[in-house]
């Protein structure tokens, strides 16, 4: 089973820098965005064999996320449980018979940090819909979580420290989901891969040299670790200022 991610920072301007081509290209069986910045009727994407899930924001042009998956799920939900949160439509759930697959957009903290106690007060009511799913079926977690877990994670970990998305305070709650029973795919395989980031900053420049942060990703309960076939990250692949991630399983929908 293959499952794609990828923050496409806009759906309709993703869709006019190739995104159809790689979506044909990839063949997923899951396919999950973030950061899909429209509302419901503003977007008619033809993807023939697929189910789609779309949650939006209240916020017009704000947020959002989808996904598109070959089989129908056995349920689906749209949020995390807390109105707080929801209206910003950063999480879907869909069901199948041997896991849960999450897709979701993490609030950013801001450059300021003025949303950090959101995001925050986020991690903690996530990781706890997390684990009441978990109690249930394994849990495949995905989306752009907005935080470089370890140094390794991104370009010039010491000037970013205490930055929006490097701050002690996030990369601790990545370490208490985490320790929660959970495995972040992509280290599961590679511990030691460098140079392997998911998003870079549209100045001058930095995508070309490469100066990334890893902040997409795929978690997965822990039981599901011995059926990873590989885990990767598509640095290639252009049309928004992340790259999609991907994550390949011996186990069938």
């Amino acid at each position: 089973m293959k499952l794609v991610s990828w923050n496409v920072n806009g759906i309709r301007a993703c869709s006019g820098k190739g995104f159809l081509d790689y979506f044909k290209e990839a063949d997923a069986d899951l396919f999950c965005i973030q950061e899909t910045k429209l509302q419901e009727g503003q977007i008619n994407l033809e993807l023939e064999g697929y189910h789609q899930f779309w949650n939006y924001a209240e916020k017009k042009g704000y947020s959002g996320t989808a996904i598109f998956t070959k089989q129908k799920p056995l349920a689906f939900r749209y949020g995390i449980g807390s109105a707080e949160y929801d209206c910003e439509g950063r999480a879907i759930t869909l069901e199948f018979e041997q896991f849960y697959l999450v897709n979701v957009y993490t609030p950013n903290s801001q450059r300021d940090l003025a949303r950090l106690g959101y995001r925050l007060a986020w991690e903690d009511k996530l990781r706890e819909y997390l684990l009441e799913l978990d109690g249930n079926k394994p849990v495949i977690l995905c989306g752009d979580l907005n935080v470089a877990h370890n140094e390794i994670d991104l370009k010039n970990p010491k000037p970013n420290r205490g930055n929006s998305g490097f701050t002690d305070e996030e990369r601790g709650k990545m370490t208490e989901l985490l320790s929660g029973g959970f495995v972040d795919s992509f280290r599961h395989l590679y511990p030691d891969a460098e140079g392997v980031y998911t998003w870079w900053s549209y100045m001058n420049k930095v995508r070309e040299r490469n100066i990334g942060w890893r902040i997409d990703y795929f978690i997965i309960s822990e039981r599901l670790a011995p059926e990873i076939v590989d885990a990767g990250v598509e640095c290639f692949v252009m049309g928004s200022d992340h790259c999609p991630v991907t994550l390949d399983l011996n186990i069938k929908e």
